[in-house]
């Protein structure tokens, strides 16, 4: 396995000011208004408020897939508003990890190829098999997403996420399309690859149970944070209340 990636003790992640506003037809929308946040080296974060509160804005402007329309969002030294689009490529090239709803598998690849998109362009990548494995898939590597499970495809997803080994780990609802049994698998996978490549880790929820697997609670309400809870101790999926 290669070397681990040096210990950070300065914030990851440091976000002042941040707006957001779309030019509609109707007129203008503040998904962000001033939103304000300091997220340290490996922390683990859940995002939390009702559909349009700004959550997912800001976990696209975080990943360099959206641009802000003010503020600052800086992860480590890196600035990303006015970060040219080729800067934005090679930060999540190899920062960003990224899980989402809909697993956005290629469904005449296998789960092996899947990862492989991912680990052929990474600069210190994970091979195919140990992501796999990581997530409980070594059985399965060999097989095409119409073979497996939802909450299998969901965990090609993180084994693909997490195969660059990345910094920052940015969720936007992994569990809304899965049953119970199938969230909880996938929320263990995430905890653990996080935990084991040190990733800084953001998870934007409408379910409020899975709260307690973070190191602090965000909550969102149209486009500010309301509040910002930090838990005692953190709790493993399996044991949350859902």
């Amino acid at each position: 396995m290669p070397d681990a990636k040096p210990v950070r003790t300065a914030p990851a992640l440091v976000i002042r000011d941040l707006c957001k506003v779309y030019e509609t037809e109707a007129g203008q929308v503040h998904a962000l208004r001033g939103v304000d946040l300091r997220i340290g080296p490996g922390e683990t974060l859940v995002l939390l408020g009702p559909s349009g509160s700004g959550k997912s804005t800001l976990l696209n402007i975080l990943g360099g897939l959206d641009s802000p329309s003010s503020g600052s969002a800086r992860f480590h030294d890196f600035e990303l508003n006015g970060a040219t689009a080729a800067a934005l490529t090679l930060y999540r090239r190899r920062s960003v990890g990224f899980v989402f709803q809909f697993f956005n598998l290629v469904p005449s690849l296998t789960a092996r190829e899947n990862v492989a998109l991912i680990t052929e362009i990474a600069d210190d990548p994970l091979s195919p098999e140990e992501a796999l494995a990581r997530v409980g898939l070594a059985d399965r590597m060999d097989h095409f997403p119409a073979q497996l499970s939802g909450g299998q495809q969901q965990r090609v997803a993180v084994a693909r996420a997490i195969a660059k080994r990345p910094e920052l780990l940015l969720c936007d609802e992994p569990t809304g399309s899965l049953d119970s049994e199938s969230g909880v698998q996938v929320l263990e996978a995430i905890a653990e690859v996080a935990r084991d490549v040190g990733a800084t880790t953001l998870i934007v929820s409408h379910n409020a149970g899975i709260a307690a697997m973070a190191d602090r609670v965000i909550r969102f309400r149209d486009g500010r944070i309301t509040d910002v809870a930090a838990n005692a101790g953190k709790i493993a999926p399996r044991e949350m209340s859902w």
